[in-house]
């Protein structure tokens, strides 16, 4: 069991805690000849220029906005999906749902964004020709940058709510067929049986994903961001994620010190909300992660 243990072990002492050596060139103005410690310190220069940056409240709007979006969104389907499929008895339909919900999340997200285009293309797209059937349209929807987050959110859902399923279906597998049992002999409905066994049974389960995925808030998913991303919707797609990579490897003035202090900033922010999330489930008296 040790010697299991080390694999995972290894894996986040070197990728998780080493490169956090790294991070004080956030507080330096970082120069790749004098190396991190040859590189003169600047306090929270760094932090400031960024506070004080135009872009500043446009890109935490756009963070938060996302992410928020997409936590409330998201956060109910993969348990009513679990409880819908925990109560079908025809096997053929229940396997041919879960591989239908499912597969979905094993498609590449530059194929996924892909798809994407090509259904929501204004001349071509499967979307717009639909809708052309209607005498509506056609829209030009990855251009307008009050469509973005909604395309975002719906098109994560589509594409998680399956996988995410999983675990709740095996917390409801776990829960004792006796209290099912002697519902039905009472005469509970199935919807009754659903609010009085099954969600106080996966609650526990429930509120931790909640706060993990809290914690993770401002992780709004960079690399399918940027693939939707064009100039036409940067005024609602732009996030922190997206931003901390233009000014640190794109921009022809790479800023590594500038770009480090962005990312921490995001990293302080959801560990406070980690924090906050946790602490208020502990006051409820519900599970939680210390």
């Amino acid at each position: 069991m040790y010697a299991l243990f080390l694999l995972p072990l290894l894996y986040i002492i070197i990728f998780k805690y080493v490169p956090m050596y790294g991070a004080q060139i956030a507080f330096k103005e970082f120069n790749v000849t004098k190396g991190i410690n040859g590189s003169p310190w600047v306090g929270f220069a760094q932090f400031e220029r960024f506070f004080q940056s135009h872009e500043f409240w446009r890109l935490l709007k756009n963070t938060f906005s996302i992410s928020l979006y997409t936590l409330i969104a998201s956060f109910p389907f993969p348990i009513l999906l679990a409880l819908g499929l925990n109560y079908v008895r025809n096997r053929r339909f229940k396997n041919t749902v879960q591989m239908v919900t499912y597969a979905p999340y094993f498609i590449s997200l530059v194929v996924l964004v892909g798809l994407m285009l090509q259904f929501m293309d204004p001349r071509t797209g499967l979307i717009n020709t639909m809708l052309g059937w209607f005498g509506a349209g056609p829209y030009h929807f990855m251009a307008e940058a009050s469509w973005f987050q909604s395309i975002y959110v719906w098109s994560h859902i589509w594409q998680n709510v399956g996988f995410s399923c999983i675990i709740f279906l095996a917390t409801l597998s776990g829960i004792d067929p006796a209290l099912h049992e002697a519902a039905v002999i009472d005469g509970a409905s199935k919807i009754q049986r659903m609010r009085h066994i099954d969600l106080p049974g996966i609650m526990p389960i429930a509120i931790i994903l909640l706060i993990l995925n809290t914690g993770q808030m401002l992780e709004t998913g960079f690399e399918k961001i940027l693939l939707m991303q064009n100039a036409l919707n940067l005024r609602s797609s732009e996030v922190i994620d997206t931003y901390v990579y233009k000014v640190g490897l794109v921009s022809q003035a790479m800023n590594f010190s500038y770009a480090t202090a962005i990312g921490l900033f995001k990293a302080i922010i959801g560990f406070v909300l980690l924090l906050i999330v946790n602490q208020t489930a502990k006051k409820l008296k519900q599970e939680s992660l210390w």
